[in-house]
């Protein structure tokens, strides 16, 4: 099976994710080309070819700066058709799901979208992917050409970089008309982790509310000896307690890390189907009975205001005697 990657860029550096996606594209198959489009991404194309890509489509310019719709659809099209490909697979972000969707619209083909794992039989593409707000896993697949996926972040190991070297394809870009006018790119400085990329995540919800501020200030703090990013549930974002980019859930980041620490959060479902994929649950809630204590690896019935403090005080003594 020949199998096209998306390689995703903002502003010339590669959205890490998507090597995610080309690990899991070679550990399918020994026939897999990469896509990457954008301006100045000349370093990202050279570092899909040493991570195993076989060969690598660039379409370098001004007009693909950033990111549109239109125009980044109309040039994965032509890249498929010019590669022969048989499936295409992109990492589960925002532009990736949208780009993947209008390439399976334009075409009539089918489209798995964000895939905990994917495996062949035979030669279809199967993606396993969660339904019932995550409750329930499912095997999907589709009979068009070409098969279409998208890989939920951390849900596979990155291609490793081995120092190879691949057949570089420079395309122009194609003529398409876009719909949009970008009138200006503001990168937020922030300096935080994001919360797709991140190994652990420390996040607060509806028990923060006696003192919202004090709340995320230990929520972050202990975010910050752990390295981790800071989330949010909905609840805590509608309250205005804290910025709609930390929220997690269905309706907003669907994560995956190594370790998800739950502060103050009940659970509704809409939360879980957001985070339940996560490897190591920790809980933290003064009410027993809340939901969330349902897909907890470790539950701690407390205070989030006397717990987290302990928990960051615990953390640094372990890490400074480390």
């Amino acid at each position: 099976m020949k199998i096209l990657v998306f390689i995703e860029t903002d502003n010339g550096a590669v959205h890490t994710s998507s090597w995610e996606a080309l690990g899991k594209a070679l550990s399918l198959s020994d026939d897999v080309s990469a896509v990457v489009i954008g301006q100045n991404v000349g370093d990202v194309s050279a570092q899909a070819g040493a991570r195993g890509a076989r060969t690598v489509y660039v379409i370098d310019d001004a007009s693909r700066a950033t990111f549109d719709l239109d125009l980044y659809t109309a040039d994965v099209k032509a890249v498929l058709a010019a590669s022969d490909a048989d499936a295409f697979l992109a990492i589960h972000t925002g532009n990736g799901r949208d780009l993947a969707a209008a390439v399976g619209a334009d075409l009539n083909a089918g489209f798995v979208a964000d895939c905990l794992d994917l495996r062949l039989d035979d030669d279809t593409l199967v993606g396993t992917r969660p339904i019932y707000s995550g409750n329930i896993l499912a095997d999907a697949k589709t009979s068009s050409h070409p098969q279409i996926a998208t890989l939920r972040p951390r849900a596979a190991t990155a291609a490793a970089d081995t120092g190879a070297s691949a057949e570089v394809v420079t395309m122009s870009p194609t003529a398409a008309e876009s719909r949009v006018q970008v009138l200006a790119v503001e990168h937020a400085q922030t300096g935080e982790i994001s919360l797709t990329d991140a190994n652990i995540i420390v996040s607060g919800g509806r028990g923060v509310a006696k003192d919202p501020e004090l709340g995320f200030k230990i929520i972050g703090e202990l975010a910050d000896t752990l390295r981790a990013a800071v989330g949010a549930s909905r609840a805590a974002v509608d309250a205005g307690y804290i910025e709609y980019k930390h929220q997690v859930g269905q309706t907003g980041k669907v994560v995956r890390p190594d370790l998800y620490i739950a502060c103050g959060i009940s659970g509704a479902v809409q939360h879980l189907a957001g985070m339940g994929a996560s490897k190591l649950i920790v809980v933290i809630n003064k009410d027993s009975e809340a939901p969330i204590f349902s897909v907890a690896n470790y539950g701690i019935v407390g205070d989030l205001f006397e717990v987290v403090p302990a928990m960051n005080s615990a953390a640094q003594s372990k890490l400074h005697k480390a």
